[in-house]
């Protein structure tokens, strides 16, 4: 077995860098005390030299030498094209988005409601504050920076 190569098969999950995927493969193994068989997944960065592996793609996956930090597998072939839905955000129903809108919108005020019913401008009324009384001056002179009286603290 002496030059025998591993070999993975897996999913692309990510191919935003350049010449590199991601690759997810998933293994199932038993609990050693439980019995119960548990699904490992493990991530893989793979040299992709020609940009054909693109996301949803299951993959093969071979050992070779250290590429960079964390880049020891390159992709060896496509089993499988994979079908991965896009959405843009254009073809979101807009009448949905509108829906959603509404719900969050706090309520309107009645006058504004009345106003937009008979096509006339709304009028916000103001309350109107209640008068300041002036405070009292002190009787005696407060000493501030400019004059120099007062202490230091």
């Amino acid at each position: 077995m002496a030059g025998q190569r591993k070999t993975l098969t897996g999913t692309v999950v990510s191919d935003k860098m350049d010449k590199t995927v991601v690759v997810v493969v998933e293994s199932t193994t038993r609990h050693r005390l439980y019995h119960k068989i548990m699904k490992r997944s493990k991530r893989f960065m793979a040299h992709d030299d020609r940009f054909e592996a693109k996301p949803g793609d299951i993959v093969r996956i071979i050992e070779t030498r250290p590429m960079s930090r964390h880049k020891r597998w390159r992709v060896a072939e496509i089993v499988q094209r994979g079908e991965v839905a896009e959405i843009a955000p254009r073809e979101i129903d807009t009448q949905y988005l509108n829906i959603t809108r509404e719900r969050e919108a706090p309520p309107a005020p009645a006058a504004a409601v009345e106003a937009a019913e008979t096509g006339e401008a709304a009028v916000e009324t103001v309350p109107v504050a209640e008068e300041v009384t002036a405070a009292p001056e002190p009787s005696e002179p407060v000493a501030t920076e400019e004059t120099g009286g007062g202490e230091e603290p």
